[in-house]
C-alpha cells in the first residue's frame, strides 16, 4: 500500500524588491523557525532535507552549502539540493518519504534577483549554441509567446491586464506579497507585454514541511494529502514547440489525478499574464476556480522558490478549511518548458 504523504506546514518571507542588508542565511532562518514552530518539531526531528535554489543567481559555486547554515547540519543531516525552483525540491523529499527511508521531511528554496539582472541571467538557460549567444530575454520570450496566443485568437491585451488586475487585487490580502491591489498596467516592456504583464522582481524564501501518515495527522489538525505529483518537460528549442499549448503541463495533470475529480482552487505558476491563459486551457479550469487567491507570481515571483509557493499557499488553504481539493503547479525553463503539478486534499470534514 502506497503511504499517504501531506504537507502540514508552510511559512514564507515578506517577498521584497531588495534585500542587500540580509545574507541568503539571514533570509531564510526565520522561515526555517517559522515553519518547524507551527509543528512543534526541530531540526533533529527532520528525516530528510531537500532544498532548491540557483547558482548562477547567487553568483557563486555550491551555495547551497551556506544556506545549511540556517538548517543547522551538525550532528550530520541526511540532505540534498535540486539546481531548480523548490518545488522539485519538494517532489524529491516526497519520493523519499515514499520509500519509507524518513517520515518528515523540510524543504525549502530561496532566491534573490535583486543584485543583478534577472532577464539577463535567464538567457544562460537557453540553447548555448544557437539561442543564448542572441541574448533574448525572459520578458522577450514570454512577449512571443503572448503574442503567438493573440494570433491564434485565444486571448487580447484587454484579457491579459485582467489577468494581470485581479491577481494584483487577490494580492491585497496576502501579507507577504510584494505587490498589492491596484498596480498601473504601464507602458510596453516589449510588445504586447506592458510592465503589469510581467512579475515583480525581488527577493524571498519559503519553507514547507512534509509528513507520512499518522505523523502527519498527529501534527497537523487538517493534513493537505498529496494524492497526485508528476512533471514533465518539452524540448529545449522554442522553434519546435506549439508556444499555445502546454502538453506537458496536460500531461502531468492527468498523471496526478487532476482530472479524475474537480478541483477548487488552483494556485498556477504563471509569472506572465499570457502563461495563465495557456495553463487554464492545459488544465481544464473553469470560471467556477478559484485561481491564484495568493495573488500568484504577479503578486510576488521570488525566482526558485515561486513553485515551491504555489504549493504551499495551495495546502495553507486545505489547512485552514478554505479549500478541500486544490490544485498547485510549478514551472521551470523559458515559456512554460517545465511543469509540475500536485493534486491537494484535506480529510473529508
Amino acid at each position: 500500500m502506497t503511504r499517504e504523504i501531506a504537507v502540514i506546514a508552510f511559512a514564507q518571507t515578506d517577498h521584497r524588491r531588495t534585500s542587500d542588508e540580509l545574507s541568503e542565511v539571514e533570509m531564510l532562518m526565520p522561515v526555517l523557525h517559522e515553519v518547524l514552530d507551527r509543528t512543534g518539531l526541530q531540526t533533529a526531528d527532520i528525516g530528510f532535507t531537500c532544498s532548491g535554489s540557483s547558482d548562477y543567481l547567487a553568483g557563486r559555486a555550491f551555495s547551497f552549502t551556506l544556506a545549511l547554515d540556517g538548517v543547522g547540519a551538525w550532528p550530520p543531516i541526511s540532505e540534498s539540493h535540486v539546481e531548480t525552483d523548490g518545488a522539485w525540491a519538494l517532489y524529491e523529499a516526497w519520493t523519499k518519504l515514499l520509500t519509507g527511508e524518513a517520515d518528515t521531511a523540510l524543504v525549502y528554496a530561496y532566491g534573490k534577483s535583486s543584485p543583478g539582472s534577472v532577464r539577463d541571467v535567464l538567457t544562460r538557460q537557453l540553447d548555448p549554441y544557437y539561442v543564448a549567444p542572441l541574448w533574448p530575454d525572459s520578458v522577450a520570450l514570454a512577449a512571443l509567446q503572448a503574442q503567438a496566443l493573440i494570433d491564434a485568437g485565444e486571448t487580447d491585451e484587454p484579457a491579459l491586464a485582467a489577468v494581470a488586475a485581479r491577481s494584483r487585487a487577490a494580492g491585497q490580502d496576502n501579507p507577504h506579497a510584494q505587490l498589492r491591489g491596484s498596480v498601473p498596467h504601464g507602458d510596453y516592456l516589449v510588445r504586447p507585454l506592458r510592465t503589469g504583464d510581467c512579475p515583480p522582481v525581488g527577493d524571498g524564501a519559503a519553507a514547507v514541511i512534509l509528513a507520512a501518515g499518522e505523523r502527519a495527522r498527529a501534527l497537523c489538525a487538517r493534513p493537505a494529502w498529496i494524492r497526485g505529483i508528476d512533471h514533465r518537460i518539452e524540448a529545449h528549442s522554442l522553434g519546435v514547440r506549439d508556444l499555445t499549448d502546454s502538453p506537458s503541463t496536460r500531461l502531468a495533470a492527468e498523471r496526478a489525478g487532476a482530472f479524475d475529480r474537480p478541483v477548487d482552487t488552483a494556485e498556477l505558476h504563471a509569472p506572465f499574464t499570457a502563461q495563465e491563459i495557456v495553463l487554464r486551457k492545459a488544465l481544464r479550469l473553469d470560471d467556477t476556480v478559484c485561481v491564484n487567491p495568493s495573488g500568484g507570481p504577479l503578486a510576488a515571483n521570488p525566482v526558485m522558490a515561486a513553485g515551491l509557493i504555489r504549493i504551499g499557499e495551495a495546502a495553507a488553504r486545505v489547512h485552514r478549511g478554505a479549500s478541500d481539493r486544490a490544485l498547485a503547479h510549478a514551472t521551470s525553463g523559458p515559456c512554460l518548458q517545465q511543469n509540475l503539478v500536485a493534486v491537494l486534499e484535506g480529510d473529508p470534514r
